[in-house]
């Protein structure tokens, strides 16, 4: 079963996504916090949006974490899906293919054009499974990040001409 996440589902969405932090070899750059995650998610001013996967028994076994772009070309919003994950005791029984299945049913209903995520170049399961739907990789595309002191010195050069 597949539904929005509750305020009650963040402990174990934070959970799974230390695991998923392990696994992508990056556990030291996972530092969001259950209250950062609350506000995020459930805040007066949302930012992100999650689904959880849960199996027969009702425990949450995954989850998609996600937000809308948008398209100066299309002219349309999207949707980036910042993180999809499933537990390893749980994979192979279709619940990251229904969390991404209600995202594409999410984007169709409201006219959304595009759905966009990253993956690492090494995570081969994940690459053959997202070509598996029918997903495209964007090779002529390279992603690029500022963070830490490179994005605090090109911040002081906005010298108050900010938005």
């Amino acid at each position: 079963m597949i539904r929005a996440a509750t305020p009650a589902d963040v402990p174990v969405i934070r959970q799974m996504i230390r695991e998923l932090a392990e696994y992508e070899r990056a556990v030291e750059h996972a530092r969001a916090g259950e209250q950062q995650l609350h506000d995020a998610l459930f805040g007066s001013e949302p930012a992100v949006y999650a689904l959880v996967a849960e199996d027969e028994a009702g425990e949450p076994v995954g989850f998609a974490c996600w937000f809308r772009n948008f398209s100066t070309w299309t002219g349309t919003h999207g949707v980036y899906l910042e993180d999809l994950y499933v537990r390893p005791a749980a994979r192979g029984a279709g619940h990251g293919r229904a969390l991404l299945a209600a995202l594409a049913a999410l984007c169709v209903e409201r006219g959304y054009e595009r759905f966009e995520w990253w993956v690492l170049d090494w995570n081969k399961p994940s690459i053959d499974f997202y070509r598996s739907l029918g997903a495209e990789p964007m090779d002529e595309w390279t992603v690029f990040r500022m963070t830490g002191e490179p994005l605090r010195r090109l911040a002081a050069d906005a010298d108050g001409n900010a938005a």
